[in-house]
């Protein structure tokens, strides 16, 4: 084999020849001090939310439990940036591994990840966000791998034995601490209006899931059938029914919000998760199980796969994504009457950080659209809905999910011939003026979903370690080659060969 006996001892660090690939490193840091600048809403979420049985209510708290991250011990005053993690000072040793220390392509490889901080001295407790991938440019090959974190400073990184690969650290320790704080006790970070008009009268008023308390009266826009929360001051001279659109209004900053962006390699030449769903060769995904994924590489091939279809996509700009690589003509609607084809998007109800003005009337609950989906041998339901929550607690998140399960559950009952695929979320890189969003989350938002759906009959779609294991910069929308192998995976549920 053509890995044999290139790696001899973990201490031998020099038969690595570690060669110097791209590493993102970002240590998001929010300071601890004026939180008086944001007015702490502690527990409010949880008064806006309808009520759970007694097992949703259960499996809500196992979840929240099965997520929870180790907390960061207090830091002594005076308080200072070089205590956080920082990669530049961390390590990486290659445990010993196979017969004879000898390493196969598939054999299973375990590198052990130490964080030491700014000043070299080593962490002495975890949570730090990081996650790692073996990758090959020339083969257009890569493969996610897996953390385990040991709370003591160090971490082991797992992986199958394919390729050389990279460590990242997404969040230090320190960093998700507040960003935890800032999602619990500021959940209106995010401005979004609606504007109201009646006649000549017009007025914009802010509107989330929840609202600051002020004399200002409040217009509940609650949903009655899904009882997600969603609310909007009164205008001063308008009615509640007269809102018309709702938009992005950009996001609460203050002083204390403080960025770092530092780059370092920390790269293992030519060496490799236990429960991986696949892997990239020669730029297509691979995938470990399930459906065999096949290449839909024309417009004829999807073309006859849609061919009697009638397929529902509901969701955020991620799942847009999909809708507009099958055709890229109509804004929200695909047909073709010859082919009996029915290709149908529409954008989740709020919370949406969109700058483009959705009218009210297109403002539908997912749980609320599959309801009105009859379901059937021929017809597809797809969604996704991560990346607009990513600013809430994560109970919100939770309850929106359970919402969707009920009325999935109700469709496959009705319809068990449905094809139901799930999109999971996806690490979306970092953005310095978007401190909002940011990539922990949507490691716990992943966790989160494959929990809620676990256990009934619809395809999960796991953008996550397709994101991951692809050499391409992250982002919240994957860029096309990511997006061509997930439609086809799409495809390959709905037409299998």
């Amino acid at each position: 084999m053509w890995l044999k006996g290139f790696i001899s001892n973990h201490v031998n660090m020099k038969l690595l020849k570690t060669c110097v690939i791209l590493l993102l490193l970002t240590v998001l840091f929010f300071t601890l001090r004026n939180m008086n600048l944001l007015q702490v809403r502690t527990g409010i979420i949880g008064n806006t939310l309808k009520p759970l049985s007694s097992a949703e209510a259960e499996e809500e708290r196992l979840i929240l439990d099965s997520i929870a991250w180790p907390e960061t011990p207090p830091l002594p005053a005076p308080f200072s940036l070089n205590q956080t993690s920082n990669a530049a000072h961390s390590t990486f040793t290659i445990l010993p591994g196979g017969v004879g220390d000898e390493r196969h392509v598939g054999d299973q490889l375990e590198v052990m990840i130490k964080m030491y901080d700014f000043q070299g001295n080593p962490k002495k407790s975890g949570g730090d966000a990081i996650v790692t991938r073996l990758h090959n440019r020339a083969l257009e090959a890569g493969v996610a791998g897996r953390v385990v974190d040991h709370l003591n400073g160090s971490y082991s990184a797992v992986f199958p034995l394919l390729w050389e690969g990279s460590v990242t650290l997404v969040h230090s320790s320190e960093a998700i601490t507040v960003l935890r704080r800032l999602n619990r006790e500021h959940p209106d970070r995010t401005i979004l209006k609606s504007l109201f008009r009646s006649g000549s009268i017009s007025e914009t008023t802010i509107c989330n899931i929840c609202l600051r308390k002020t004399n200002q009266p409040q217009c509940n826009y609650t949903d009655l059938r899904t009882g997600d929360p969603w609310f909007c001051y009164k205008p001063k001279e308008l009615s509640c029914d007269t809102r018309m659109n709702h938009i992005n209004g950009g996001m609460r900053s203050t002083a204390i919000e403080m960025m770092y962006l530092v780059l370092h390699v920390m790269t293992i030449n030519k060496v490799g998760k236990s429960g991986l769903s696949g892997y990239y060769y020669q730029g297509v995904w691979r995938s470990l199980g399930g459906t065999k994924v096949h290449q839909f590489n024309n417009s004829s091939a999807i073309s006859q796969c849609l061919k009697g279809k009638v397929v529902h996509m509901y969701g955020d700009s991620t799942i847009r994504q999909w809708f507009e690589y099958l055709d890229r003509l109509g804004p929200f609607m695909i047909w073709d009457n010859a082919k009996n084809i029915l290709v149908k998007f529409r954008f989740h109800g709020p919370p949406l950080s969109i700058s483009v003005l959705i009218p009210t009337s297109e403002l539908r609950y997912i749980a609320n659209e599959i309801d009105d989906v009859v379901g059937g041998t021929n017809t597809v339901v797809i969604f996704g809905i991560w990346a607009h929550l990513t600013p809430f607690p994560m109970q919100f998140y939770i309850r929106r999910l359970y919402g969707i399960r009920r009325a999935v559950i109700r469709l496959l009952n009705r319809a068990p011939d449905t094809l139901v695929v799930i999109r999971t979320p996806n690490l979306r890189g970092t953005n310095p003026y978007i401190f909002t969003f940011n990539d922990w989350y949507a490691i716990q938002q992943d966790k989160v979903v494959r929990a809620v759906f676990k256990g009934l009959n619809v395809q999960l779609l796991d953008a996550w370690e397709m994101v991951l294991a692809h050499h391409l910069p992250h982002y919240v929308h994957p860029p096309p080659p990511i997006i061509k192998n997930m439609v086809n995976i799409i495809l390959s549920h709905m037409c299998p060969q």
